[in-house]
């Protein structure tokens, strides 16, 4: 694994020259939330297991063209996250993030993905494959989401970083596993939801990086050391920074 260090103070410092180029053009904001609908869910999708490429994730969500000897599984799986994307900027007006928004983001992520449950906590004990941390009991899953909401996270947004409060809900949310399936696609989208809250520009978590992205939450999860995967967010979002900052500078040239 790549030893991440932190990278706020980076984020910081992009996050201010983005900043200079607001208020963007609606047009801007237009090309910008069309890229991360695919790119974001080509990524969340491909992190999974899901075989569509990004260009063929756009053609699906775009142009709504099957592709030819890929399962239709992928193919509901790229609708349903750009559904959950779609609604992620609804609850952007929103004051609080609840309990009712997470569960509709999942629905939407799994709506016709067979035995995932949508919308709903899992019913049964789960075991995540390649790691000895075992997930909450079903029965202990609907109070563990009420502290998390209603009391861990407001903590966490009057005290912590933006950048951090985003990846500790997503390692929480992870650790609670309250879904059936779904339960990383769900967690990327509430990290994404809380940075765009925060006035940071979402991030895209790539394929290649999945072993790291894997291995720091093992870590935060059976060592109680949140701090690698922290860093490793940090990183992401110092990216994703550089990205938007090259798409707005091509975009605003005259």
């Amino acid at each position: 694994m790549m030893d991440y260090d932190n990278r706020l103070k980076q984020c910081e410092d992009l996050q201010q020259e983005l900043d200079g180029f607001r208020p963007l053009d609606p047009s801007i904001t237009n090309e910008l939330k069309r890229y991360y609908r695919v790119g974001l869910t080509y990524t969340s999708n491909a992190l999974e297991g899901n075989t569509l490429t990004e260009s063929e994730t756009k053609v699906v969500l775009e142009d709504g063209i099957t592709i030819g000897g890929k399962p239709l599984k992928d193919h509901l799986e790229a609708l349903g996250h750009a559904k959950a994307y779609d609604y992620l900027y609804e609850l952007l007006e929103k004051s609080e993030i609840t309990e009712p928004d997470i569960l509709e983001l999942h629905r939407l992520v799994v709506y016709d993905i067979q035995d995932a449950y949508p919308g709903a906590y899992r019913p049964r004990p789960v075991i995540i494959t390649g790691t000895e941390f075992i997930p909450p009991a079903p029965k202990d899953v609907p109070h563990l989401m009420t502290h998390f909401l209603a009391q861990q996270l407001p903590v966490w947004q009057k005290t912590k970083h933006p950048i951090e409060v985003a990846a500790l809900a997503h390692l929480e949310l992870v650790h609670i596993h309250p879904f059936m399936d779904g339960n990383g696609r769900t967690a990327r989208l509430l990290l994404n939801l809380l940075l765009l809250k925060s006035g940071y520009t979402q991030t895209i978590i790539p394929p290649v990086v999945r072993a790291d992205y894997i291995a720091t939450l093992d870590i935060a999860h059976t060592q109680g050391n949140k701090q690698p995967f922290l860093n490793f967010i940090s990183h992401m979002v110092n990216e994703s920074l550089k990205d938007v900052l090259r798409i707005v500078r091509k975009l605003t040239e005259t």
